[in-house]
């Protein structure tokens, strides 16, 4: 190579390095944010729990926060009414414009003129002794406070197993999903197989229309299942506030994997024992009643006299308060003062007289200033008062008596609370029961099913058995398996309900 040309071809070869470098950097970070990113979708992806589920629903269902606020609520109900135990205190003031006749606001002397006033007052007032009327009300404010806690509680409680009912109904969409694609690969199988042996001359072509039928009703049966899934997902969506095109993929344990206790540890009356102390709707009869018998007690209060103590202090302003105006003048009389004058001697001179003169108004009127005016006009007064209800409308009365009423009501209403809630703990350990014979009876049958099945196989595999048989015992299969995942599903769930009624919360 010509010597001129060697540092062209040296600065093109490193051109080409530092090129090929820069492209090798490129990529590879490329490769490296490719692979943050499907690191960030499979962490965005990641798989919800049943707990998870539940503390995320009781954490953000909206009905929860609704019920929340109305807690709030009472806190403000209750604080006000501790607040109302203290004196109040008021100023009220303002000008006005009069015209016409009218009183004037300081001498009180009928006047017939406008004039410009303005008037200020402080006024408080407080309570001696209202027989605990407010002291009754704070009482039902605070069980009202804690009435409102435990309807949240139970509100919690509630979404916390409607959304592990939709859990195990996901769980149990996914099996079905899953057993109905085993069904329907089946079917396939056996069509393709089946359809050799009709175009060799084997077999009637009315096997392969048999079998055809079949892979469009397992066909069927897939996307019911996935329809059913789908489904779910959106329904325990809403309920743990999730927007419904997020994506959403939860825990798949097996059924018999899901921890229940042992349905002998959960005798009826056990568990009715522990809801009676623990379950919040029990709880929130307690504090209705509680609070129902204080505000009945605050209402009677208001059958008796009041003892209040006030004062006042108050001031005005004027215009037209204004001071008149005197001349002087002489009479031209001489009034004696009793007086004498006297010499350097001692010796009496004559009598000491005064003029006479008298202040005569002028007409003109002297302005008394503003905050003059406040000095002269500042006016106080304190006192007690005694008020007594002599007749009102039989208003309070009503209410006292209205009050008898809600609480007999209440007290009506915990006893019927307790009632269905013993009806249903029964309920529930009744079907855990038949839950569990239905899951023992199930597995049987599936065996049962299963073992007919193989036999089934066997004979059509050599001509003995024809195609609507087999799919008779394979469909016999296939519901037999779906009825067990169902009863699988279905025993949990019961159990989890009468685990829920222990009032401990649900255990996994």
């Amino acid at each position: 190579m010509p010597k001129p040309f060697l540092p062209l071809v040296q600065l093109f070869y490193t051109f080409y390095t530092q090129m090929n470098y820069f492209c090798c950097m490129r990529y590879k970070l490329l490769a490296f944010i490719a692979l943050l990113a499907v690191t960030g979708t499979v962490q965005a992806q990641e798989k919800w729990g049943l707990l998870k589920c539940i503390e995320h629903a009781m954490a953000n269902n909206i009905s929860v926060k609704q019920v929340d606020l109305q807690t709030k609520i009472a806190e403000l109900t209750l604080k006000q009414s501790k607040y109302g135990q203290l004196p109040n205190l008021n100023f009220s003031g303002g000008p006005s414009y009069n015209n016409g006749r009218n009183q004037d606001p300081t001498t009180f002397t009928l006047i017939t003129q406008s004039y410009l006033s303005a008037n200020m007052q402080l006024q408080s007032s407080a309570d001696i002794f209202n027989w605990f009327s407010k002291r009754n009300t704070i009482a039902a404010n605070e069980w009202e406070l804690q009435a409102a806690k435990a309807n949240t509680d139970k509100l919690k409680n509630d979404i916390a197993l409607t959304v592990a009912n939709l859990y195990l109904q996901i769980l149990l969409g996914m099996e079905q999903e899953k057993i109905a694609g085993v069904q329907l690969k089946q079917s396939q199988a056996q069509l393709s197989n089946t359809r050799k042996l009709v175009d060799a001359g084997n077999l009637p072509e009315l096997n392969a229309a048999e079998l055809e039928a079949q892979v469009a009703r397992d066909s069927s049966n897939v996307i019911a299942a996935k329809g059913n899934v789908i489904q779910n997902i959106l329904s325990i969506k809403a309920y743990m506030a999730i927007d419904a095109a997020t994506p959403f993929e939860i825990e798949t344990p097996a059924a018999e994997k899901i921890f229940v206790e042992k349905l002998a540890d959960l005798q009826p009356e056990t568990v009715y024992a522990l809801a009676m102390a623990n379950m919040p709707q029990q709880k929130f009869n307690d504090f209705k009643l509680k609070a129902a018998q204080k505000t009945s007690a605050a209402a009677k209060g208001g059958l008796y006299p009041t003892i209040s103590v006030f004062g006042n202090l108050g001031t005005n302003y004027a215009v037209s308060f204004n001071t008149p105006n005197y001349d002087p003048f002489f009479t031209g009389k001489y009034i004696p003062t009793g007086l004498r004058a006297v010499d350097a001697a001692g010796n009496f001179v004559y009598d000491v007289s005064s003029p006479e003169v008298l202040q005569i108004k002028n007409g003109k009127l002297n302005s008394n200033p503003f905050f003059s005016q406040l000095n002269q006009n500042f006016r106080q007064s304190i006192g007690l008062n005694l008020s007594i209800p002599i007749f009102n409308g039989l208003s309070a009365r009503t209410n006292y008596q209205r009050s008898k009423i809600s609480i007999r009501n209440q007290e009506l209403q915990k006893e019927l609370d307790n009632q269905t809630l013993k009806q249903d703990i029964y309920k529930a350990y009744n079907a855990s029961m038949v839950a569990l014979e239905k899951l023992n009876a199930g597995k049987k049958t599936l065996e049962t099913a299963e073992r007919t099945l193989y036999y089934a196989q066997k004979r059509y595999d050599v001509g003995m058995m024809g195609t609507f048989e087999l799919i008779t015992n394979q469909n016999n299969v296939f519901t037999a398996k779906l009825q067990n995942a169902l009863n699988q599903y279905d025993y949990v769930f019961k159990m989890k309900v009468l685990e829920f009624y222990k009032g401990q919360g649900l255990k996994f």
